[in-house]
């Protein structure tokens, strides 16, 4: 999340009249002509209460300037579900998903969570996998990086002492969660560059990148810059090979924050996962194409000798003994009860309906941006359900940036950003459908988008020209 000042006087203290007039006489509660006459400051608590129904306006009038999420297409995080999902997520706010012994039954829909899981993961013995829910994606892989490193340290002990640094190897196009990992537990991050019309990661180049200080390799099924699968299966055998030359045995991670939702409903065949021994782990998000609202996602291993043992707490549950592996401590458990609810919902049919819904208005919208004449495909959103674009060569008037920008006007948010090293000279727009995303929506963006181009076409030049480009690009 991004970090935040307090207030800052100058900007933010405003006159006494302003501060009465902030506030709508009908916000009171019952007499309009005697109500607040002032509204509460904004950065420091009030001195008084104020009735729940004036509370809630304040906010809620604040909240209307916000983004329409149904529109925002740079999110990859769930914007809509059903009406009951709600309604068992309000009814569970209040459970501590800590609180094991007290709250048996979410426990239980947690460990159900993980099986099901593990058996759509592929893993050998599904009943041997161990696994977590978290808040997300980017603890996941907090949680699965801390245990390759533990599992490094304890493989070298009689090699190294404990403040020894060692790396891991994946490509420049993973998520910032990696780099933070690397960044809080000292690991050196070694970065397969992108190269001409490859934007994700060389199997062959990660395995010339590890040597016997790597503690895994990480690899994205479902890249956030484009959508593209990274080949799983061929970094795997790239590895193998190294460890017949070398005797070097590193173990892969794989990143399926998206992909791992996906996948296994439109691509069975694909092997990413626990079908390849040398896969370890893998997380992904649920509050993405698992289809729950955010702050869940999920880390599972192979068996529990991936997992380290001393990275395991204890806790007394029912009088037994309950594992428990995450960073957070208290959180809510509303996000699982609406994980197992949507698997019980959907089940496999219904997940490979759905994904394959917004696979289809990906590559239908996909084709009807080409067809526009401006632009040139990166990834067709056959894979993800994400494809990113650019201007043509020809197109000298305007750059992707100037679309996001006046798209923008229109409602939608469509990311513009560069591409990291070696294709910092590629910038593209990236749209991301998800469920609720119709073919109807999609039409209406076709349709603003063309309203646009005769204005962008006339201009003399980008306007980035005129001021340093802004980007929106949010993982």
């Amino acid at each position: 999340m991004p970090l935040h000042r307090g207030a800052q006087p100058h900007r933010d203290e405003h006159s006494e009249e302003r501060r009465r007039l902030a506030l709508n006489p009908f916000y009171g509660e019952a007499d309009p002509t005697a109500a607040m006459t002032t509204a509460p400051p904004r950065h420091k608590l009030p001195d008084g209460p104020l009735p729940p129904l004036t509370a809630y306006r304040l906010v809620h009038d604040e909240l209307m300037l916000d983004g329409n999420s149904r529109l925002n297409l740079a999110t990859f995080v769930t914007t809509w579900m059903e009406p009951q999902a709600g309604v068992l997520m309000g009814e569970c706010q209040d459970k501590n998903m800590i609180d094991k012994d007290e709250y048996p039954r979410t426990a239980e829909l947690e460990r159900r969570c993980v099986a099901m899981l593990a058996d759509l993961w592929n893993a050998p013995d599904p009943s041997t996998a161990v696994g977590c829910s978290t808040t997300g994606s980017s603890e996941a892989c907090m949680l699965a990086g801390l245990a390759l490193k533990r599992r490094w340290a304890k493989r070298n002990a009689d090699r190294y002492p404990a403040t020894a640094r060692p790396n891991l190897v994946m490509g420049v196009n993973v998520q910032v969660c990696w780099e933070k990992f690397c960044n809080f537990w000292e690991v050196e991050a070694r970065q397969v560059p992108m190269d001409g019309e490859r934007f994700h990661l060389d199997p062959q180049a990660a395995a010339e990148l590890c040597d016997e200080n790597t503690i895994g390799v990480v690899g994205i099924l479902g890249s956030t810059f484009d959508g593209s699968y990274e080949p799983i299966a061929e970094l795997c055998a790239a590895l193998d090979a190294l460890q017949e030359r070398t005797g070097l045995d590193i173990p892969v991670h794989v990143d399926g924050a998206s992909g791992g939702m996906v996948a296994p409903f439109l691509d069975p065949e694909l092997q990413w996962d626990f079908r390849l021994p040398r896969v370890s782990s893998i997380n992904t998000s649920g509050h993405k194409y698992g289809l729950v609202y955010p702050g869940v996602g999920w880390a599972l291993w192979r068996t529990s000798d991936e997992l380290p043992e001393e990275l395991v707490f204890r806790v007394n549950y029912l009088g037994g003994d309950m594992p428990t592996f995450a960073l957070n401590f208290s959180r809510p458990g509303a996000q699982v009860v609406a994980q197992y609810y949507t698997f019980l919902r959907l089940g496999r049919d219904g997940y490979r309906a759905v994904q394959q819904s917004a696979r289809d208005v990906a590559c239908g919208l996909a084709r009807s941006v080409a067809e526009l004449g401006d632009f040139r495909l990166i990834t067709r959103g056959d894979e993800l359900p994400v494809f990113a674009f650019t201007t043509n060569p020809d197109v000298h008037a305007y750059d992707v940036f100037d679309v996001s920008r006046r798209l923008r006007e229109h409602g939608w948010l469509v990311p513009a950003y560069t591409f990291p090293a070696n294709r910092q000279d590629l910038s593209v727009l990236r749209v991301v459908c998800r469920n609720g995303f119709s073919s109807d929506l999609a039409a209406l963006l076709i349709e603003d988008l063309k309203l646009l181009l005769p204005e962008l076409r006339s201009q003399k030049h980008p306007l980035s020209h005129d001021r340093p480009a802004r980007t929106a690009f949010h993982h």
